[in-house]
């Protein structure tokens, strides 16, 4: 068996096809793979990459499409020919889908045909799948590579070799390209093996968009690694995450918080019959204790683990498992196997337990820096460690319970207010649905502290501000509070609170 260290991404999914070649390992609408089936498609992918469509080891390939299977064989085939991987979020268009191609330097794009459309000119276009000619539809036509070309392709990648940029959400500015290798990756998916209990008799359920680095490679992955039957979805329907549950062919999902909300606020949710369900993952964001509690409430028998870290770490780096949670609820939990974390104040230096500061990071899952930009690679890691930008407590026995992303927490007339502890209290009123507090500028405060509400029914600013000052500091509970019909996301669930500011900011000063 190779170290981790000398693993590369598709030589674990290629472990898996030698050991139960004849199982199961996705399936995706009407098509499924074996492990065997899955390893050869991703050979041939790769030769197709190289040989048909010209790329040399290096090149950077964007993949501009929905889930799909065809989206895991195109990152797989890329991991194998040496080629670097660069997922684009379905949802750009315009400039910020140009910045990422411009910044990547994408050689090809692979796109679903209804998105080529969007695509500037200028870069070259292939179609992933569901057109003629398309990638996917090659994988099933040897002959389109040269003979032998499946061999020159087939050799052993460089561990340390950049298999994806990963660009970062980009909540508070532009993306970075996150430059994942091989081996950081390996190192990840051996954590979130170990960290979140995946074996080979799970049954996943993949409904996040495979874009993001939480869905591929905290469990997609992973669970190929172990031999598991991965299911992928084109988007976290109810319905089909209920009907897949109930005829036994689903036992565990993750999802960010907004989705564990929409699941429990569904019309079916108390009636299905659930109980297949074991594993119940969420991350990405904030789950607001209450909604939480609510949850387990309702499936007394299922495990909840929170998963928490960021791109540039692969993206796990803490969790909170299911037996974990009992009094520390508002926790991530402790550090993964590969990850080291500790607690930094403004200089650098270590803080005790109980105070609140920067988390930072020691890992060989971390990427080597961000792609083409030195500049926010040096301030990104100081002394070896990675400067996560998430503000946080750790206790005596390890524990991490985030406080804010840093450029999150508000300055309210010389005090600092965490958005999240103002957020739980909101999430505690029957009227809310969903909160989202931020800092607006405020000529008495500096930054006022403002609740952006999603109301469930009737229910009044009055109201709130009331109930919120009963639970609260004075100097914590919002100043005013703004109700709108949806707070703006990126596809994992991540609220943009840069758009909250954008959108509010200018008029909010007095």
């Amino acid at each position: 068996m190779r170290a981790v260290r000398d693993n590369t991404v598709d030589g674990l999914v290629r472990d898996s096809a030698r050991r139960v070649p004849d199982r199961l390992a996705v399936r995706y609408r009407d098509r499924s793979w074996t492990y065997a089936e899955l390893d050869a498609a991703v050979t041939t992918g790769a030769a197709v990459l190289r040989e048909r469509y010209g790329l040399a080891a290096g090149d950077r390939v964007a993949t501009f499409a929905h889930n799909c299977d065809a989206y895991l064989l195109a990152f797989l085939a890329c991991a194998r020919a040496g080629l670097t991987h660069v997922p684009v979020n379905q949802n750009l268009t315009g400039e910020d889908l140009a910045y990422i191609l411009d910044n990547s330097g994408s050689a090809l794009v692979l796109a679903d045909p209804d998105l080529a459309g969007r695509i500037p000119g200028g870069y070259p276009v292939r179609a992933l799948r569901d057109a003629p000619g398309s990638f996917l539809a090659e994988l099933s036509e040897p002959s389109a590579v040269a003979p032998g070309a499946d061999a020159d392709v087939d050799a052993d990648v460089d561990p340390g070799r950049v298999a994806q940029l990963l660009y970062t959400s980009g909540t508070t500015a532009l993306p970075k390209g996150a430059m994942m290798t091989h081996r950081a990756l390996a190192h990840e998916y051996e954590s979130a093996i170990e960290a979140l209990d995946l074996a080979e008799e799970d049954r996943p359920v993949h409904s996040l968009p495979l874009y993001h680095s939480a869905q591929m490679h905290v469990f997609l992955l992973p669970y190929l690694a172990v031999g598991a039957r991965n299911t992928i979805l084109d988007a976290p329907v109810a319905e089909q995450v209920f009907d897949l549950v109930e005829a036994g062919e689903a036992d565990s999902l993750f999802a960010p918080p907004t989705v564990w909300i929409g699941l429990a606020n569904h019309p079916e949710f108390a009636a299905r019959e659930l109980g297949a369900l074991r594993k119940a993952y969420y991350g990405a964001s904030i789950m607001p204790v209450p909604v939480l509690e609510r949850l387990r409430a309702r499936l007394p028998g299922l495990g909840f683990y929170n998963c928490f870290g960021q791109s540039e770490i692969g993206p796990l780096a803490t969790v909170l498992g299911p037996d974990e949670h009992e009094g520390r609820m508002d926790s991530c939990g402790r550090p993964v196997r590969h990850v080291e974390a500790k607690v930094v104040d403004e200089d650098g230096k270590d803080v005790p337990d109980g105070t609140a500061g920067e988390v930072v990071y020691r890992s060989p899952q971390l990427c080597l820096g961000y792609w083409n930009d030195p500049v926010a690679t040096e301030k990104a890691f100081r002394d070896g460690w990675f400067r996560s930008g998430d503000l946080a407590v750790r206790d005596a026995r390890g524990y991490f319970t985030v406080v804010d992303r840093v450029k999150d927490v508000i300055n309210s007339g010389g005090v600092l207010v965490a958005s999240r502890q103002v957020e739980d209290v909101l999430y505690t009123h029957p009227g809310v649905a969903e909160a989202a507090v931020v800092g607006l500028p405020d000529e008495r405060w500096i930054e006022a502290v403002t609740a952006v509400v999603v109301p469930r029914g009737e229910v009044t600013e009055a109201e709130l501000m009331t109930y919120a000052r009963e639970k609260l500091a004075h100097f914590k509970a919002p100043k005013r509070i703004l109700f709108v019909d949806t707070l703006p996301r990126n596809a994992s669930g991540k609220i943009l609170k840069r758009e909250l500011r954008d959108r509010f900011g200018s008029s909010s000063a007095s």
